[in-house]
């Protein structure tokens, strides 16, 4: 289990797959109050052919350090692992507020970034009055109360309960001082209008059924790419778990359709 320390906090990662190739390496970049092994049906078929990295970002997983206030904090621990690992050029493949990671390594590093897939995120936090009521008032309740409600509401309907309950007790083992200092980052952040400065080719993937970032916001934001690519799927908001499949044979085909 290889580990970096970057800036206060010592990253968890994993690096696999074949060196050697003709393809850039693969970086995959979890979401809020996740871990590195909501990639691991991606790992396992991807790492068979070419290079796999993947993260726990700081106060995750397996991963230490503290919360930090901005997404662009976050970019630089990716950076600097990559930096470490001397890869100059990847492919960035981002969920939720990994997503938004992976726009703002874009934006600053465009000509490291040979493609970028961005799975259910958006460019832009943006509530309307009734959701900002809730979500602000959720702030205020017991922590694991907190972190249920946002769990729940992240899985389509129907997906098995027992499991949910399982990503629960997952998400609520992160720092408290993490998950609500990222809150207010992912609250904060905002690169929808420069969205069209990041000509990467681009895969937007999303679920049909989520209700934490909405697809009309995604699409609002697709419109905006000079060069993506949207595909939904019948899922909510963790489409890594929910549909694992189908995800990477939509990644599959991304990584070897032509720009």
């Amino acid at each position: 289990m290889p580990q970096l320390d970057v800036d206060g906090a010592v990253l968890t990662y994993d690096d696999e797959g074949p060196r050697d190739g003709a393809d850039v390496p693969v970086v995959f970049v979890h979401g809020w109050t996740a871990n590195r092994h909501r990639w691991d049906h991606q790992l396992a078929h991807f790492s068979a052919g070419r290079r796999v990295i993947r993260l726990d970002l700081r106060g995750h997983g397996e991963s230490t350090g503290a919360g930090v206030r901005t997404i662009a904090e976050l970019a630089r621990d990716v950076l600097a692992l990559l930096d470490h690992l001397e890869v100059e050029r990847f492919v960035l493949v981002g969920h939720s507020m990994g997503g938004m990671i992976s726009q703002t390594i874009a934006l600053s590093h465009a000509e490291r970034v040979e493609r970028m897939v961005l799975v259910n995120s958006i460019g832009r936090m943006t509530y309307n009055r009734g959701r900002g009521l809730l979500m602000g008032a959720s702030t205020l309740v017991p922590y694991k109360l907190f972190i249920a409600t946002n769990i729940q509401r992240a899985f389509a309907p129907g997906y098995p309960r027992e499991e949910v309950r399982e990503y629960i007790r997952s998400s609520a083992d992160t720092p408290r001082e993490v998950v609500m200092t990222l809150y207010g980052a992912m609250r904060a952040f905002d690169v929808l209008d420069r969205a069209g400065e990041i000509a990467t080719p681009t895969l937007m993937v999303h679920g049909y059924h989520d209700i934490q970032l909405p697809v009309r916001q995604m699409l609002r934001m697709a419109k905006a790419y000079p060069n993506a690519v949207v595909r939904i799927i019948d899922a909510g908001h963790e489409l890594p778990v929910e549909k694992p499949a189908e995800l990477t044979a939509a990644l599959d085909w991304f990584l070897t359709a032509k720009a």
